[in-house]
């Protein structure tokens, strides 16, 4: 589930660099994480901020921007079950 997290990370970064120009959180957003079925829009909103600097995902991790780096890292924001699928 964190390569999910790692591979929306990287859409972003292919966004970014297709673009060959700066890009700001909020073009990110509407063009990326707004349309992502990955996205838990509702927890994601929840926070208030409008672009969200957190992405909730479905799964149990999310993204985080990391302003210092102009990046998107992923972080988990659930319990993780070890138990194998039945």
């Amino acid at each position: 589930m964190v390569e999910e997290a790692w591979a929306l990370s990287d859409r972003v970064r292919a966004y970014i660099k297709e673009s060959g120009r700066d890009v700001e959180l909020d073009e990110v957003w509407e063009k990326i994480f707004s349309h992502s079925p990955m996205i838990d829009l509702a927890a994601t909103l929840q926070g208030g901020e409008l672009p969200p600097s957190k992405i909730v995902l479905k799964s149990p991790y999310g993204l985080y921007y990391k302003p210092a780096t102009r990046d998107w890292l992923p972080f988990r924001h659930g319990t993780v079950s070890t138990s194998e699928p039945s």
